[in-house]
């Protein structure tokens, strides 16, 4: 089975994927290849709710792999794919703190994410809290990446 990395925006999921094994599968640039236009401008045309349609067959597909994929953050909002990865035996929480994030979101300029672009900040607030029991019902292993670097997590998992 996959190993997969789950946890809000801003977490470091794809960081770390790519410290363990520089062959990871990030589902974002994936899925972004597959529909041939940039995440962002797919939400646009289409919306959150086709968006994840499209993530949940990827993931299907991908927990057939051995591969190390890190997911998008809202991966999780889907029942669908809380099912999905309850049948996976490795998922990772990479889990932190709100503010954290934000502050990680707010310098990030190279990833330009929908969600934090068209959400204030309270907004976001509130997906992340309905978003954490999510993760935490999924994951098999939770680790809290507040105060680690990305090599220190690598450490952790190893």
């Amino acid at each position: 089975m996959a190993k997969i990395l789950i946890g809000f925006m801003g977490a470091g999921k794809t960081t770390v994927a790519s410290l363990i094994d520089e062959n990871f599968i990030d589902m974002d640039e994936f899925l972004s290849e597959r529909l041939e236009m940039p995440i962002k401008e797919y939400f646009e045309q289409y919306g959150e709710a086709a968006f994840r349609q499209k993530e949940s067959e990827l993931l299907k597909e991908l927990l057939q792999s051995e591969q190390v994929i890190s997911t998008g953050g809202g991966i999780i909002s889907n029942a669908q794919n809380r099912e999905l990865l309850k049948q996976n035996a490795e998922n990772i929480y990479l889990k932190t703190d709100f503010e954290t994030l934000y502050q990680r979101l707010e310098e990030d300029q190279e990833h330009q994410r929908p969600l934090y672009l068209n959400n204030s900040k309270a907004d976001l607030k509130n997906l992340f809290e309905q978003r954490q029991a999510w993760y935490e019902d999924v994951a098999t292993k939770v680790i809290d990446v507040t105060t680690l670097t990305p090599k220190q997590i690598v450490e952790v998992l190893q």
